[in-house]
């Protein structure tokens, strides 16, 4: 999804290209005889279980500006005439030779392959990031050790290891039975990937800032933890020096006003962190309005830490909660003293909050409860679970069965009608990506979530991103039709079986990408889903406040910007035929019929529709929030259009795609704004430049925790003085009109390039921290919204790049000396450190 965009698009996809290619190439070669005519004496599954032990593919990048070396990167069809080559080395690691012929190599690719340079192989995109490449019978063998190399040409470039793919498998002919390319069942990309062109010329442009500049003096001398021991995690509203300190060993809570399971879930933490040692007595109350007013809000709190006892007068529950957590963020984990002081709290924002994909990639409900853990102990309140996608449908809805039967898991099933087509280097065995929470699963997350004072807000991606429901529910037709029973087959049907409509999606799928909202069964399904999770969280104890509809991306990228026509003549966009070009639902009979019947007034316009069609259904289930991706609500007019008492935008832009611009909009619209700023706030982008950092980088090449940190979100034009462009570049920002009431922020983790638990972890810890830190606490640094101040980096100095140095400077010595700890007795995995991004 938001990967790509406006032609800086997300890497990965010329390297997997890369990866099938010499995948192919290496089954091609498969065979196992010593003269290489005797593969044809071998059983079909024997012949792939042969490939699949021998052969390996492997993948250098020889330029990532192939246009410079003579290639005609428009004529291929580049998106703005970018491309680059490379090689497949396919090599029979072998004792026998590997003949070409009766076999088929499919291999991931989320980079587009625009052509393979060798005589021997016919090669076919299959859909999304698989492609297949078939060698013709008898055109080479491969001995044993002897490798051959099959040149690619591949859309835009290869920076990074994590954009080639593993998993490239082989499928014999007479048989369905795949093979995995042993050698490229890993994925530790440095094992198939042999060279990636150094970026010294793209790294060269990222000078440090005049902030890096003072971060890297005060990392020099980063306070001791005696000197932090005063400060918590995220930073509170303000406090009040005691006399002495305080030793904790352990809490004995008596806390009037929150439920068992609650004062449970704070024991669980303590326990967490090693506090077993001699309890302090915690006593704590609600005491609503007492509070001074700038704390009298939900969350809001006073705790005062003495030697006498430790107490804390709360606005409602979750101030209770917050109050002893910010009791356990002072304390060091195993115990220790803490200084005696007065806090007074509340939190910054109302949605403090955090998406997780788990429809690309999916991930394990301990991975789930343990982040939900750590958002309570930081104060994050909301968890956005992104439920399913055109790779994956991750939550069991009672009655649909297909969609987890079929939708939750890949295999090699050209028809569809057992699973997904593999994707995202998950090998046909769901050796990553597969899987869902049952419904009772979910459920039991709901209220775990609950406990800890998190708020799970369920994504369906709708009507773009709908891959695995259409799928799923065209293989339910299907199987009710064989019935005779053509009523119940069409109840959920969410596709116009006679659409025609050419189209091609941000990750390359096609029309089945999108569910058509002019069918009766789109919005039958709508209800259906919502209703069922609705369902779920009444019985959770958590009634379901916020549905997010998703809404993004629902479009044609070949009709984007970055291409012409094929006799156009700018040498700097690709040549496609855009005569054959539709936009979805162009040629949908149904679809033609609605527009004629003026329920829309373009197929543009019929995502917004579906939109307002579907916040019909959240509020008759009781529901008084619906959000969307701000792509999802573009030709809407306002909230007023749709039937939720209110709408929430999740705001996508970059910074320097004018996000600012966006937020002003959407804000004076009237909508709730959450900030999800590519260039700040997605954790599936890579911490540095290292080229082995995981991660895209269409928005930023370098997110690290500072740079999260220094986000100011509600003065979106200074964050212009601090930090450059994608590319290193400044750019300016003046602020026009009033400042956008700002809703809240939440990270991304978009996932993928994040196959395992373990790659998520490692994403998000502990750049969590510094989202928490930044929903939370206001810093003294972030300067008020002014209309008409104008900020460039290098330009303006109206920042005190001082002042924020030196309070990094205070949060990383907490993160190093206190949490760091914390996380790693909590089981998750964390990359060590926040630091600067490296310079190459």
């Amino acid at each position: 999804m938001r990967q790509f965009r406006s032609g800086y698009l997300g890497i990965p996809s010329l390297l997997a290209a890369t990866i099938v290619a010499v995948s192919c190439l290496l089954t091609a070669c498969g065979g196992s005889s010593e003269s290489g005519s005797g593969s044809a004496s071998l059983s079909p599954s024997a012949r792939a279980a042969a490939l699949g032990e021998n052969l390996m593919v492997r993948v250098e990048i020889d330029t990532n500006d192939a246009a410079k070396s003579g290639t005609n990167c428009a004529d291929l069809g580049a998106d703005w005439a970018s491309c680059a080559r490379g090689k497949l080395i396919l090599e029979n690691t072998g004792g026998r030779s590997l003949a070409a012929g009766g076999w088929t190599l499919y291999v991931h690719s989320i980079r587009r392959i625009l052509m393979i340079e060798h005589p021997a192989f016919a090669w076919k995109h299959v859909t999304g990031d698989l492609y297949a490449l078939t060698p013709g019978a008898g055109a080479f063998t491969l001995g044993a050790g002897e490798r051959v190399e099959v040149p690619f040409v591949g859309e835009y470039w290869y920076q990074r290891y994590s954009d080639l793919l593993p998993r490239a498998y082989v499928v014999a002919d007479g048989s369905e039975t795949p093979a995995i390319l042993k050698h490229n069942d890993t994925d530790d990309e440095t094992r198939y990937v042999d060279r990636i062109p150094p970026s010294t010329d793209d790294v060269a442009a990222f000078a440090a800032t005049p902030a890096q500049v003072q971060r890297a003096r005060a990392e020099a001398a980063l306070p001791s933890a005696q000197q932090s021991a005063a400060r918590a995690l995220p930073a509170v509203l303000r406090e009040t020096a005691g006399e002495g300190t305080v030793q904790i060993g352990g809490i004995d809570l008596a806390l009037s006003g929150l439920s068992a399971s609650q004062a449970a879930a704070l024991g669980s933490r303590a326990a967490t962190l090693g506090l077993d040692g001699p309890a302090a007595r915690v006593n704590g109350r609600i005491v609503g309005g007492a509070l001074p007013a700038d704390i009298a809000r939900s969350g809001g709190y006073r705790l005062t830490i003495a030697s006498s006892s430790v107490n804390i007068d709360a606005f409602d529950a979750a101030g209770l909660f917050y109050g002893v957590q910010t009791l356990l963020s002072l304390t060091p984990a195993g115990g220790g003293s803490v200084p005696a002081m007065t806090i007074e709290d509340a939190p910054r924002y109302a949605h403090r909050g955090m998406m997780v994909d788990v429809a690309r990639n999916f991930r394990q409900p301990a991975t789930l409860r343990r982040l939900i853990d750590q958002m309570g102990a930081y104060k994050l309140n909301r968890l956005h679970l992104h439920l399913s996608d055109d790779e994956g449908w991750r939550i069991e809805i009672p009655g649909l069965p297909e969609l987890t039967e079929v939708g939750a898991k890949r295999c090699h099933d050209l028809t569809e009608m057992r699973c997904l087509l593999p994707q995202l280097g998950s090998g046909p065995d769901n050796r990553s990506g597969g899987g869902y929470l049952s419904r009772a699963e979910y459920v039991a997350l709901v209220r775990y979530a609950a406990d800890r004072f998190v708020e799970i807000v369920p994504e369906i991606d709708m009507p773009g991103h709908a891959r695995a429901a259409v799928v799923s529910m065209e293989a339910r037709y299907r199987r009710l039709r064989a019935r005779g029973d053509e009523a119940a087959a069409s109840a959920y049907r969410l596709l116009d079986p006679a659409d025609t409509s050419n189209t091609t999606t941000v990750q390359f799928y096609d029309r089945r990408s999108f569910l058509n909202p002019c069918s009766d069964g789109a919005q039958r399904f709508a209800s259906r889903v919502i209703g069922e999770v609705a369902a779920m969280h009444r019985e959770a104890g958590a009634p379901l406040s916020v549905w997010h509809f998703g809404g993004d991306e629902a479009k044609n990228i070949l009709l984007g910007a970055g291409f012409q026509p094929l006799d156009g003549t700018d040498p700097g966009k690709g040549r496609v035929n855009l005569a054959a070009q539709d936009k979805p639902w162009a040629r949908s009979p149904q679809c033609t019929a609605l527009l004629s019947a003026g329920k829309a007034a373009s197929v543009d316009e019929l995502p917004s529709m579906f939109a307002r069609q579907v916040s019909q259904i959240v509020r008759a289930n009781g529901i008084g929030t619906m959000a969307a991706w701000q792509d999802g609500i573009k030709h809407a007019n306002g909230p007023q259009d749709f039937a939720t008492a209110n709408m929430m935008v999740t705001l996508w832009d970059t910074m320097f795609w004018g996000a600012s611009d966006s937020a002003r909009t959407l804000g004076n619209q009237g909508y709730k704004m959450v900030l999800a700023l590519p260039d700040y706030l997605y954790f599936d982008f890579p911490y540095s430049f290292d080229q082995r950092e995981r991660g895209y980088y269409w928005a930023s090449h370098g997110t690290d925790g500072f740079k999260t940190f220094s986000l100011a979100p509600d003065n979106l034009p200074q964050n212009a003085e601090i930090m450059a462009d994608r590319d290193g570049n400044p750019f300016e920002v003046t602020s026009a009109g009033s400042a956008p009431r700002i809703e809240g922020i939440q990270g991304q983790a978009w996932a993928e390039v994040m196959r395992t638990d373990q790659q998520f972890e490692y994403m998000v810890y502990p750049r969590l921290l510094a989202l928490a830190e930044r929903a939370w606490h206001r810093a003294p640094w972030e300067r008020p919204y002014r209309e008409g101040e104008r900020y460039k980096l290098g330009d303006t100095d109206k920042v005190d790049k001082a002042a924020l140095a030196q309070d990094w400077a205070g949060f990383m010595s907490v993160v190093q000396n206190r949490e760091l700890p914390k996380l790693t007795r909590a089981g998750a995995v964390v990359r060590t450190g926040l630091g600067m991004a490296s310079r190459g």
